[in-house]
């Protein structure tokens, strides 16, 4: 069974969110695959992950972007796993092939608690990993913006 973290957003962004996220995946040695719903949210993530900060550099590409295999971190809307990545990141409602055949060591959902559709969602995400008995645990943030974990 994998791993499977929920990140309810609420006071940080997505784009505040993803980079340093995937920096811990990396430091890992774990590559990470980043799953959207559309091309136009792939685009913004790569804009995102070449401009977020000037005094690091976070190794990626997106899916067409030559050989996957050869990125850390690749972009995809795609279904499977072209990178051989350990994580997987959902965003904006992205879904994995399949709940009950996840192949990655852990799964990351990342929503906008401020989007009723994106927790609706999530919600039911929720119920359906901890119904195939994968390890779930949820992340809200403090007042302080510190990640805090609620179950």
């Amino acid at each position: 069974m994998s791993e499977v973290f929920f990140y309810h957003l609420e006071r940080r962004s997505l784009e505040d969110v993803l980079p340093e996220l995937l920096e811990r995946t990396l430091a890992r040695g774990w590559r990470a695959l980043v799953r959207t719903e559309s091309s136009d949210r792939a685009q913004a993530i790569d804009t995102l992950l070449w401009t977020f900060s000037e005094e690091s550099f976070l190794p990626h590409g997106q899916s067409g972007d030559g050989d996957p295999s050869r990125q850390p971190v690749l972009i995809t809307i795609e279904p499977g796993n072209p990178n051989g990545a350990e994580v997987l990141f959902l965003i904006g409602g992205a879904t994995p092939d399949d709940w009950n055949a996840i192949s990655f060591r852990r799964v990351v959902v990342l929503f906008d608690g401020r989007d009723n559709a994106a927790l609706t969602a999530a919600r039911s995400a929720w119920a359906r990993v901890r119904e195939l008995g994968h390890d779930a645990t949820y992340w809200r943030q403090s007042p302080q913006g510190k990640w805090e974990k609620q179950a």
